[in-house]
């Protein structure tokens, strides 16, 4: 796979034609993995290479900013999970006020020209340019083969971005992860944080969301690996006879995860934040890139009084979910 950054491409910059699919692709959902099945089939019956198409920032964070809907995928997760499914280019096209001003006929240019595309395939309700003047209909006149997929359905709904925002803001984990066809996850860098988790005996990892607000809240049974090297084995190198609690997947260690801006303790600005508790654990995981992977929604989050109802709280969240452990030997992935 080639990733390529649309607005840095010359005209005709790929010399093979091209079957392209757009969209924002967050998630990379049930929805999106049958367009590039789609995409797939068109490209190997007329021998092109394949091309998705996506935008950054997604557009309703250019327009709405913070109040844009969270985030289900960072860019690197998107880019992960397309890479899987075996698409050939991934072209992200900055969205700005200069994108988001194309006419239909310059955006189709730019499809034409830069991505040198012969065959398009699009969702049902496929619309571009400004004020959304263009469509698919406007695209075969324009000279593009089309293929319209049709919306895709689980239990009679339409699986989508945001039926999949909605399924994890409720905590409904299983749902999320038949309607992604796996189980959710973010991935990010271990950061360092205040260390307040030092002070009341539950230390933290601190994991780069990567988005300007996530889809969960809350307090979550999570397993966690690193991508660069075993988790596991890292933490049992350390001088330290704690080697925490074993995860699901190879080299995960399971750990106790919070969602949240952290009510209970007092901040001038709160931000968002991904932490993980790892029971048993003494180790510096700062700067490995970790895919923490949600399990279980044991609660939301709670404003505790002070730091003592707060370590009281942890602690018993932490006993909560080791429960949650013993009881679950195996895990779905």
């Amino acid at each position: 796979m080639k990733l390529l950054r649309l607005n840095a491409l010359n005209t005709h910059s790929l010399s093979e034609k091209t079957a392209v699919t757009i969209g924002n692709f967050d998630g990379v959902h049930l929805g999106h993995q049958a367009m590039i099945k789609q995409l797939k089939a068109v490209a190997d019956e007329q021998k092109l290479k394949t091309v998705v198409m996506i935008f950054e920032p997604q557009p309703l964070e250019y327009f709405k900013a913070y109040d844009a809907p969270p985030r289900i995928s960072s860019l690197r997760e998107k880019v992960e999970y397309l890479t899987e499914l075996g698409v050939d280019y991934i072209a992200v096209a900055k969205f700005d006020h200069t994108f988001r001003s194309l006419t239909a006929e310059a955006f189709a240019d730019i499809l034409k020209d830069k991505l040198n595309a012969e065959h398009l395939v699009l969702g049902d309700d496929f619309h571009f340019g400004k004020n959304r003047q263009g469509n698919s209909e406007f695209l075969r006149e324009f000279g593009f083969d089309v293929t319209n997929l049709s919306t895709i359905r689980l239990d009679g709904e339409r699986v989508s971005s945001t039926r999949i925002r909605q399924t994890l803001q409720a905590g409904d984990l299983a749902l999320a992860a038949q309607l992604l066809g796996r189980p959710y996850s973010i991935t990010g860098r271990v950061q360092y944080g205040d260390q307040i988790g030092r002070t009341i005996n539950f230390p933290t990892i601190n994991v780069r969301l990567n988005r300007h607000k996530p889809c969960l809240h809350g307090i979550y049974a999570v397993d966690v690996v690193c991508e660069t090297e075993s988790l596991s084995a890292k933490v049992q190198a350390n001088d330290s006879t704690q080697h925490g609690i074993m995860g699901y997947a190879p080299t995960a260690l399971f750990g106790a995860g919070h969602v949240g801006t952290r009510p209970a303790i007092k901040q001038e600005h709160p931000e968002w934040r991904l932490e993980v508790h790892f029971p048993d654990v003494s180790a510096n995981l700062y700067g490995l890139l970790m895919r923490v992977t949600f399990l279980n929604y044991l609660h939301g989050e709670k404003n505790y009084p002070s730091l003592e109802a707060l370590k009281a709280g942890i602690d018993d969240d932490v006993d909560k979910l080791l429960e949650f452990r013993r009881n679950t030997p195996t895990f779905p992935f």
